[in-house]
């Protein structure tokens, strides 16, 4: 792979989505990128009442509901809107975008994405365990993707709606047949993401990339320097909608929210970040697994908008281009030792969310200590790790973990699958899966007929079928006997926005 041209790619978005949500949500006034004087209104709900604004707003929420109801691969691509959508001023723009549903790309390969599939099922809890210990908090360590959420509040406020979110689109994305069968919903969830990250990107700027990043470049500097100002203080009760219009932007400073380097790189926390903490886990794939995989996520990159020189091919490239990311990140950073740094708070929700999960006792740190043992010590700094636990508590989970990967390597001279460090991380996914993506008071947002099988899926990996007898009962202990289900529990954000 080339080295793509990373400055560039800052500046890029995703046209064939920025220009379905443009037409759907129409011209924004123009107004100058230049610092307002004017008052912040109380809340972004107050600064989006003016009429014209709240029918931009209303347009957002029946695109919204149009594309709910999208259930598969298949129907995606069938989809036709009808007269009181055409009506709306929505019917024809998603028509034509969901001509990127088409074929798998030329350079896919159905078997190697099916391989991938069978393989995150057949990790099961790992497989989540990784997600959450390992991808989300890797996404929010580069400051400039953990602007958005930061600046509306809606990580810090909304934690555990932004793990099920992010589950929502892995789980039909590596179910089988979930890129590659008409009856699959992976193509159709990410297409739903997709626009999400148009939408965003469109209420933050008030404008489509396009015009934004041209008026600031060609623009006299005088009138446009770049920043588009703030138009309230955005409180928790705030609609995701309105506290993007409202939250203001720096263009000059952190280009276009979630642009093509952010879309890369977050693709890399779920394929590259998942391979690399099985590494760490002491818990390698085979070559080929890992390439298969890095293949598959490929594949939802095409469908996610992302350019294909941004995807990468092996493990070396992988970490080649998430190393770079992250220190041009940091360097961008320390450009900026005024600004208040978003990643501390960013990754203290996430460590709350998991910890609410675990009782009190001696497995409450359980998810910090293996989130910091996944990342690389300065991720784990920057996200605010460091002293979120004792040194006793690092003493005992390193111990244990070296005792349990000494054992692990014993024992597999004669039991090649035998893994202590897998029964470890799996009691921890056990109560993360269970009481978060499990609810049974706030569902995934997936199509409904999604959600049987998901469920099912879950409770089967009450059984790891790579364990001996033994370390299952052992794990059984731990967790539950028998199919795992529900934990039930009041969320520590119950009644937030």
């Amino acid at each position: 792979m080339g080295q793509p041209d990373l400055d560039e790619m800052q500046w890029i978005a995703d046209a064939h989505a920025d220009e379905t949500v443009a037409a759907i949500v129409g011209p924004w006034p123009e107004a100058p990128m230049r610092a307002q004087a004017a008052p912040l209104a109380a809340t972004a709900e107050a600064a989006a009442a003016d009429p014209d604004t709240a029918a931009r707003l209303r347009r957002i929420d029946d695109l919204n509901a149009a594309v709910r109801n999208w259930q598969d691969n298949a129907g995606v691509r069938a989809w036709r809107a009808d007269s009181q959508q055409i009506t709306a001023g929505i019917g024809k723009p998603l028509q034509a975008y969901v001509t990127a549903a088409g074929p798998l790309p030329d350079w896919a390969d159905p078997d190697r994405i099916l391989r991938a599939q069978a393989l995150f099922m057949d990790y099961g809890a790992l497989s989540v365990t990784m997600l959450f210990c390992a991808s989300l908090p890797e996404c929010y360590v580069v400051p400039d993707l953990a602007a958005v959420l930061h600046a509306t509040g809606q990580l810090e406020e909304r934690a555990e709606h932004r793990i099920r979110a992010t589950g929502a689109m892995v789980f039909p994305v590596m179910m089988l047949g979930g890129l590659t069968k008409d009856d699959g919903a992976g193509i159709a969830q990410i297409l739903k993401v997709r626009l999400i990250h148009a939408t965003v990107r469109n209420l933050i700027l008030r404008d489509s990339p396009d015009v934004a990043v041209a008026r600031m470049r060609f623009a006299d500097a005088a009138e446009f320097s770049g920043l588009i100002p703030p138009l309230a203080t955005v409180q928790p009760g705030d609609s995701m909608s309105s506290a993007l219009h409202a939250m203001g932007w720096d263009l000059k400073r952190f280009a276009l929210p979630n642009n093509q380097e952010e879309l890369a790189y977050t693709l890399l926390t779920f394929s590259y970040v998942f391979l690399r903490s099985l590494r760490r886990l002491g818990i390698p794939l085979k070559p080929e697994q890992e390439l298969d995989y890095l293949h598959a996520w490929n594949v939802a990159g095409h469908f996610l908008g992302i350019r294909r020189e941004l995807m990468v091919e092996t493990m070396d490239e992988a970490a080649e281009l998430f190393a770079r990311m992250q220190a041009r990140g940091r360097e961008d950073w320390a450009k900026r030792p005024t600004a208040i740094d978003p990643r501390p708070r960013l990754g203290g929700a996430l460590m709350d969310a998991m910890e609410s999960v675990i009782p009190d006792g001696p497995f409450k740190k359980f998810p910090v200590l293996l989130t910091r043992r996944l990342l690389e010590p300065a991720s784990s700094r920057d996200l605010g790790l460091d002293g979120r636990v004792s040194l006793v508590s690092r003493f005992l989970f390193s111990a244990l973990m070296l005792t349990a990967r000494g054992i692990d390597a014993l024992v597999r001279l004669a039991f090649p699958d035998f893994s202590l460090s897998r029964l470890i991380t799996r009691v921890i996914g056990y109560r993360l899966m269970c009481a978060l993506l499990m609810s049974q008071t706030r569902d995934l947002s997936v199509p409904a007929q999604l959600r049987p099988g998901i469920r099912a899926l879950i409770a089967g990996w009450g059984l790891d079928s790579k364990a001996p007898n033994w370390v299952n009962a052992l794990e059984d202990r731990l967790t539950t006997r028998g199919d795992w289900q529900a934990i039930a529990r009041t969320p520590p954000d119950a009644g937030k926005a």
